[in-house]
């Protein structure tokens, strides 16, 4: 129980001098930003975890490169200023099957790239729309938050909800991620088309019912080129890709991703199923074309 709850000269805004009142929707969209990079980042251990197959374990460690050299995931949680630091003590500790997730915003791909020598980066990038973010609850904690249907809903990829909306190239880079791991497990490309189509469009809508057949299934030119698609193997893994890049430049999932309304419907069913909400016909989310830039 927030015991200042109301005691109006305790709170924030008391202190605020009237003409400064406009700038106080910032203190809004900085909580709803945390509250959309945990849900993210949530939502992609979700599906690590089912695409591995692996009980969840958790561990102290007091020494990064230990760390770095234990983890299969490593997330970047720190001041811009101590980065180059943190990068010096754990780049040599960093496997290639290693996906580092970072959430210092103030450090673009291409950067942390160099500082880490390392290509198998997820960063999620955020820009702000025009609606209310009155919705992002400022009295409740971050895991209350995330507990909240409205609030998690306003975090699904394509939704413009709350004022900040995901760019949908750090989706492309969950799927790329996906494909490294089932590559460093040398799986071969046809099993692992199979394993995504199950993994991720496994939530279905209502729709889905009437009409099965219509339901997307991975394939292997949603992924690479049309010319190396044709010359790989049944048996042949996917190559590595390089996040990095993938976040940067336009994928043939792009293309794909982009232009399947229906796919788009199926991850955003998804993304909400693995919080425990269902959407229904009287709650849409709104696609944007603006995130996929």
């Amino acid at each position: 129980m927030d015991m200042l709850q109301d005691l109006e000269s305790l709170q924030f805004e008391y202190g605020v001098p009237e003409e400064d009142r406009i700038w106080l929707y910032l203190q809004g969209r900085s909580r709803g930003l945390m509250i959309e990079a945990c849900a993210h980042a949530t939502f992609f251990c979700k599906l690590l975890y089912n695409l591995e197959l692996q009980k969840l374990g958790i561990k102290c460690f007091y020494h990064n490169a230990d760390l770095v050299s234990w983890a299969d995931v490593i997330f970047l949680c720190c001041l811009p200023s101590q980065l180059p630091n943190i990068c010096v003590e754990i780049h040599t500790s960093l496997e290639k099957t290693s996906i580092v997730y970072s959430f210092v915003a103030a450090v673009p791909l291409p950067r942390l790239k160099l500082l880490l020598n390392h290509t198998n980066i997820l960063r999620p990038q955020y820009q702000y729309g025009e609606d209310s973010v009155s919705i992002w609850g400022a009295n409740k904690k971050v895991i209350a938050a995330l507990q909240d249907p409205t609030i998690l809903q306003a975090t699904c990829p394509y939704s413009p909800a709350g004022g900040i909306i995901l760019k949908i190239k750090w989706l492309e880079g969950v799927f790329y991620a996906a494909l490294n791991i089932c590559t460093a497990r040398n799986m071969a490309h046809s099993q692992v088309l199979q394993l995504l189509s199950e993994l991720f469009l496994s939530v279905h809508f209502e729709d889905c019912g009437k009409d099965t057949a219509s339901c997307p299934k991975f394939q292997i030119t949603d992924f690479v080129s049309k010319a190396y698609g044709k010359n790989l193997s049944q048996e042949r893994p996917f190559p590595w890709f390089d996040l990095t890049a993938v976040q940067l430049k336009e994928t043939p999932f792009s293309q794909h991703l982009s232009s399947s309304p229906v796919l788009q419907d199926h991850l955003t069913h998804l993304y909400c199923a693995s919080f425990g909400i269902s959407l229904t016909k009287e709650q849409p989310v709104v696609s944007t074309g603006s995130p996929s830039q």
